[in-house]
Order: C-alpha cells, then sequence, then structure tokens
C-alpha cells in the first residue's frame, strides 16, 4: 500500500471518492491524460468516455484552445474577492450567457457548482418572498428529481438511498408526478391542487430529462402547462439547467424548447466545457428588483470564496466561443441523428425497454425479468463489461445511457453502438 508507484494503492489509502462503497469499489483507475472524447489510464489503455466526465465535457479533454485561455488568463488573474470587486472575465460571461438565455432574465449569480446553483435559486425564491413581507416556503418538485447534494438541493430532490441519512434534516417539499407519457393529467391535477396553497414559493424542475433517475424524458408542451399554471398564481419557476444545459438536448438550454419561460436557471457542468468547476444562477429583473433597496436587511447574504473565479469564467468564455463554430454545431446533431437511428434498431428487443433519446442524450432500460435497483449488483456487471472493451459507460442501475462529448465522430460513436449491441445480444 506504501508502493509510491503505484499511484491506484496510494489513492485508496488517502482518497475517498464519491458516490462509492470504498470497501467495494475502492480501487480507482488512475488517469493520466485526456485527448478528445479519450482518457488514458498509466497503463496505457485508452478509454472512451462515453459519460462526458459525469456529463461535463463538452468539446472534448485537453482542449487547447480553451487551455490557451486559461493559460493567459493565469497569467494575468488568478482570483479576487467578487464582495466589492469585479473583473472583465465574470463581466463578460455574465454578458455572454444572458445573450442565451429569456430576455426577462437580467442577472447572473456566480458560485461553484450545480448543487450550490440549486441553492442559490432556492435561497433566491424563498427571499423574493420574504423581502416582500410574504412567508413563503412550500417548494413544488417532480418525483424521480435529483438537483444535488446538498441540503437544500437533497431536499428538493426524490427520498432516496441517497438521502436516507438526512431526511429529517430537510425541509418539506410537495413532489408531484413526473409527467411522462400517460401521467400527463396527473400532474396537471396533482399541481393545480397545490398551487391552492398561498404558502407555495416556487416549482423547481428537470426541464425534459431528469438526469440522476435514471434520465426519464418528458415533453416540452406538458412542461408549458405546468409553468403557465404557475404563472397564474404567480409562482416562481426554476429550471435546474444543470445537466440538460449548454447543447445536452439538442438546443442550447433544454428552456429554449419552451413558450413559457422559467424565472431562475441553474447552470453549471457543461458551462465551462468540463474544464473548471463554476456554477451560474439566472433570474429575472423583476426578482432581483426585490433586493434592490436602501434597506440593507434586503441584501442576498449568499456568497463562495471562489465565487466568479477569473480562471474559471475564462474557461467559460473559452467554451462559449466554441459554441459559435460550426464544428460543435454539426457534432451536436452528427450525435442527435446517430441516437435516433441506434434507438430504431434496438427498440423492439425483448431486453431493451423504454429506447429513447433528446438530443445527444440516448438511453434505454436494460431488462431482465427481474425488478431492479440503483444498487443492484447487475450495475456494476454492466459497468464492467463496457470497461473491458475500453468505453466508459456508468449505468443508472439498469438504465443504460450514451452522453458524449460533442467532438466524438461517427466512426466513434458506432464503436459504441456496437459494443452495447453486443451487450444485449450476449443477453449478458
Amino acid at each position: 500500500m506504501n508502493n509510491k508507484s503505484n499511484l491506484q494503492a496510494r489513492d485508496l489509502a488517502s482518497v475517498w471518492h464519491p458516490f462509492t462503497q470504498m470497501k467495494i469499489n475502492g480501487n480507482a483507475i488512475p488517469i493520466v491524460k485526456g485527448e478528445g472524447i479519450y482518457l488514458f489510464d498509466e497503463a496505457g489503455n485508452k478509454y472512451i468516455d462515453a459519460i462526458s466526465s459525469w456529463w461535463v465535457n463538452t468539446h472534448g479533454h485537453a482542449n487547447s484552445y480553451i487551455a490557451q485561455k486559461v493559460f493567459e488568463q493565469l497569467n494575468t488573474l488568478e482570483h479576487v474577492i467578487f464582495a466589492g470587486f469585479t473583473h472583465k472575465p465574470a463581466v463578460e460571461l455574465a454578458e455572454r450567457l444572458l445573450q442565451f438565455l429569456p430576455s426577462q432574465h437580467s442577472k447572473i449569480f456566480y458560485s461553484d457548482n450545480g448543487s450550490t446553483a440549486v441553492e442559490v435559486a432556492l435561497k433566491m425564491a424563498f427571499q423574493f418572498w420574504y423581502n416582500q413581507g410574504a412567508e413563503k416556503n412550500i417548494v413544488i418538485a417532480f418525483k424521480n428529481s435529483y438537483h444535488g447534494d446538498t441540503f437544500g438541493a437533497m431536499s428538493v430532490s426524490q427520498r432516496s438511498a441517497y438521502t436516507q441519512p438526512f431526511n429529517k434534516n430537510l425541509f418539506h417539499v410537495e413532489f408531484i408526478d413526473s409527467p411522462v407519457a400517460g401521467k400527463e393529467e396527473n400532474t396537471i391535477t396533482q399541481i393545480k391542487q397545490l398551487l391552492h396553497n398561498q404558502n407555495v414559493a416556487a416549482f423547481i424542475f428537470e426541464p425534459l430529462v431528469q438526469g440522476a433517475e435514471g434520465m426519464v424524458m418528458y415533453e416540452s408542451d406538458i412542461l408549458d402547462k405546468l409553468i403557465g399554471l404557475c404563472n397564474e398564481q404567480k409562482i416562481l419557476c426554476i429550471a435546474d439547467e444543470v445537466m440538460t444545459g449548454f447543447a445536452r438536448t439538442g438546443k442550447m438550454f433544454a428552456s429554449d424548447y419552451l413558450s413559457n419561460k422559467p424565472d431562475i436557471i441553474c447552470m453549471s457542468k457543461g458551462i465551462t466545457g468540463g474544464t473548471m468547476a463554476l456554477g451560474a444562477t439566472s433570474c429575472t429583473e423583476d426578482i432581483y428588483s426585490k433586493f434592490w433597496s436602501d434597506d440593507r436587511l434586503k441584501t442576498f447574504f449568499h456568497g463562495h470564496s471562489y465565487t466568479a473565479n477569473p480562471v474559471a469564467c475564462a474557461a467559460a468564455l473559452a467554451s462559449l466561443d466554441l459554441f459559435e463554430k460550426d464544428e460543435t454545431c454539426n457534432g451536436v446533431s452528427l450525435i442527435r441523428t446517430e441516437h435516433e437511428k441506434f434507438i430504431n434498431e434496438i427498440k423492439h428487443l425483448s431486453n431493451v425497454g423504454n429506447a429513447r433519446c433528446r438530443g445527444t442524450i440516448m438511453a434505454f432500460e436494460y431488462i431482465t425479468g427481474e425488478e431492479k435497483s440503483y444498487f443492484h449488483s447487475e450495475r456494476d456487471d454492466i459497468y464492467e463489461f463496457f470497461l473491458s472493451k475500453n468505453i466508459i459507460l456508468r449505468p443508472l442501475g439498469n438504465t443504460i445511457y450514451f452522453m458524449p462529448p460533442y467532438c466524438i465522430n461517427k466512426e466513434e460513436l458506432h464503436i459504441v453502438y456496437n459494443a452495447i449491441s453486443d451487450f444485449l445480444n450476449a443477453g449478458y
């Protein structure tokens, strides 16, 4: 264990990994290099990163353009306190993000990651009402939702094994059915009943795709109706675009599919192209106006030491530059087209359930006739099968999904599709 040349052993001796039972799955694969869609381990093995390194990587690993912009920023300004000070990367990033966001959005609040972007949104919504003398403290959320691992984000997420040790510490949330095909009317009925409660502060949702609960997908028209009902009651709507943002669903934001726009949008993951940690929460001018006051007690008392880190903002600006290139748009289009073709090829197989795709996200349930949970050992078997083919696919229980960086080419896509077909045909 003390062999300093063995990075895996040193890791096991000193590091605690996320979402990992260290006794069972503690032997982490040491990655020493990334290039495009590939990751290389210390033994020289090359893996296709088919899940974009937890959905963050958009333009490929070690992108030279982003790296150059990060290098330039590091040699200019690495960080400065963001209370009472500002800097060019933060201002430029806010201006450019707002160009992609709904027209009524006017301000960007920076944080560190997806969970903190959600925390900011929730606190913003609660204080929006508090600053007006209204005690509204109920949030409506979807069943099967996942919004992060900090306490506010856990509170508005599906109660599960993830949250079980902390359930007594979470605030009360009203959960309604996800509006998947066949349950749309149930969802509408449930939210109408809840909106009669004068204490409802906000409705939070992952637009069109609920990620961590198994890439659950639903249609934009039903979400439009739900937001419309909230608008009638002047209830704030929060779109958690942490995963769906930055072209994952085929458009820059999933909210772009909607006619009724959310009041608050949470962003992270792909915001820097997968280069650095950064979170952002946007809001409307109406929300911001309720904090603009001569009364210091109406200040939004929230912040992080690394709020609006200049290097992270520079990475995000570089990523936005790449989104303006035809290569990125063409890459997203290619992935969507090839996903749809492959889904049509496998959807009739007896061991494939609910084959679906939206934009660059493809998913299906692997069916064996046995009820499976997220913690079923078969999940590890599926993971190991693809790893043996040098493909990183991290199933969500028995949900297999494929969400690659946008620089992947057609041949590389079909390497993964062929591996999935091999898996299904083998009746693994």
